[in-house]
């Protein structure tokens, strides 16, 4: 099979990118998956491996069209410029650095130049600017290249998959966000990326609450008997294999979750604690629903062992691997659904006269 471009952005100069990219790719094996490509800056890339002690070596090229197969590939992003790195610390300089090597990531993403994209940690603060102005990767790049899809965030390993409603909100702005819109296109868009991007026929979804108790009927919230109950109905009535809500403390700590493919959870943290609690070392985050295949290590800059040599690079090499996977998945389920053949049966869920129509005017 043709090795898949993979490519990969330097993230926050000043936490552990750098670290557990060389790492990952210290394993020559890695090479025969796939052609990686780095977007970033030579010289920041030689002072961490300097600083960490890493032998792994990397090809300069001007754009990923010219990276070489068999070797660690680097796009310099920033010519000859000097730029500062502080370990640990974030930083204005920090902030643009991780921005101009995801702009061109992402530019070149959109080219075809590369097939997938990791990419490393950032500064959510430090790399707000003229040109990113979001809470993180998955609004910037649903902007810039969803052609109007709506992006869904994903955690997963071989174990667990958790998806979210709501992503990087303030606590006090979550409930007015759980409507029952939002939980239906949430719902819609996992159930096609556990098929699409996953391979898994007729997934199982669990739902769960907003509230404690899911709101002991009423008494600590109504989001659950008026918005995600009937979405659920909803959802399942059009062949979503969905299930719930249920009460999160309780369904994660009786190990529910491992009856079903995927969980989608309200908000950031209901989702994101157990899920670190359970996948820390090898979970991956996935940006799904868009046309474009995006992941990344579910652990953030880690200013406090950056430059100590130190980091674990499991998630960012799982994150590659996941990217691979999807990809190739994407290709077989399209391949497979191209040319459908007409439906000649109904099905229970199908309340509607379409079917019978079309066949009355044949």
């Amino acid at each position: 099979m043709q090795k898949i471009k993979v490519g990969i952005t330097q993230g926050d100069i000043n936490g552990v990118g750098y670290e557990v990219i060389f790492k990952s790719f210290e394993q020559e094996e890695m090479l025969t998956l796939c052609t990686p490509v780095v977007y970033g800056s030579p010289k920041v890339a030689i002072y961490h491996r300097n600083a960490c002690g890493i032998p792994t070596n990397f090809n300069i090229v001007p754009t990923a069209s010219e990276a070489r197969d068999g070797q660690l590939n680097m796009v310099n992003c920033f010519g000859e410029k000097e730029i500062k790195i502080e370990f640990g610390k974030a930083s204005e300089e920090a902030g643009n650095a991780a921005f101009v090597a995801l702009e061109r990531a992402v530019q070149e993403l959109g080219e075809g130049k590369i097939d997938v994209l990791v990419t490393a940690p950032i500064h959510k603060n430090s790399i707000q600017r003229e040109g990113f102005q979001f809470p993180g990767h998955t609004e910037y790049i649903e902007q810039r290249l969803g052609n109007g899809r709506k992006a869904l965030m994903i955690l997963a390993n071989e174990r667990l998959r958790v998806a979210l409603v709501t992503t990087h909100l303030p606590v006090c702005c979550i409930a007015e966000h759980i409507t029952k819109e939002a939980v239906m296109e949430k719902l819609v868009i996992l159930d096609k990326a556990l098929r699409r991007d996953f391979s898994i026929d007729n997934p199982r979804i669990a739902v769960l609450a907003l509230n404690p108790h899911c709101g002991d009927g009423g008494l600590l919230g109504t989001e659950e008997r008026d918005v995600i109950n009937p979405a659920i109905v909803e959802c399942f009535k059009r062949g979503i294999r969905c299930f719930g809500p249920y009460a999160a403390d309780g369904f994660f700590g009786t190990g529910n979750y491992q009856h079903f493919d995927a969980v989608l959870a309200m908000y950031h943290d209901q989702g994101l604690a157990p899920f670190k609690a359970l996948a820390m070392e090898d979970g991956v985050n996935f940006t799904a629903g868009l046309p474009v295949v995006r992941t990344s290590p579910d652990h953030g800059t880690a200013y406090d062992i950056a430059g100590k040599n130190v980091a674990d690079p499991a998630s960012m090499r799982q994150a590659i691997y996941a990217a691979i996977d999807i990809f190739r998945n994407r290709q077989r389920y399209d391949q497979a659904y191209e040319n459908p053949l007409r439906k000649q049966y109904y099905e229970k869920r199908d309340d509607s006269d379409k079917l019978k129509l079309d066949q009355t005017e044949e």
